[in-house]
């Protein structure tokens, strides 16, 4: 049995915190505004898996209306999702993601991403593909105010 799913999210970028993007640390003057830590990479893959196994998405589990879940390591919430749907007799078959940021490029820490991200769903790096790209200056995206990304999981049993 397959399972497919899809998940996007977008944060506002702001001074004052960091920029995590895969679990990694990029360096930026501005970092993603959230309750946890923003990473909307990670947050979209979390979706994902999350759509696949029918469960909703990241505010059911870990709403940010509690406290537990303040500043939490996305990296965690992407490890608890991966471990239920293991307990579901699921397993991650591929990830394919995407990241718009105008700036800064992300080509540099994109190998690192894919193995934190990896790592989080015990697959082979084979398995995730992750693609940085920019807005060509359109809209906020483009602008340099936001970071969004959109992912795509497949599970199979």
């Amino acid at each position: 049995m397959f399972r497919i799913g899809i998940g996007n999210d977008t944060h506002r970028l702001v001074a004052g915190r960091p920029l995590m993007l895969g679990g990694v640390p990029v360096d930026s003057e501005r970092g993603g505004q959230g309750h946890s830590d923003a990473d909307a990479l990670l947050h979209a893959i979390t979706d994902a898996v999350l759509g696949a196994l029918c469960e909703g998405d990241l505010g059911v589990h870990f709403p940010d209306t509690d406290p537990q879940w303040k500043d939490a390591r996305s990296i965690e919430l992407l490890g608890r999702v991966a471990w239920l749907a293991h307990e579901r007799g699921l397993h991650v078959v591929n990830v394919d993601a995407t990241v718009t940021l105008e700036r800064p490029k992300l080509r540099s820490y994109i190998l690192s991403m894919r193995e934190k991200i990896a790592a989080a769903l015990t697959v082979d790096l084979a398995c995730v593909s992750v693609k940085a790209k920019t807005n060509e200056g359109l809209d906020a995206l483009g602008q340099g105010l936001a970071v969004s990304a959109q992912a795509v999981v497949l599970l199979e049993s």
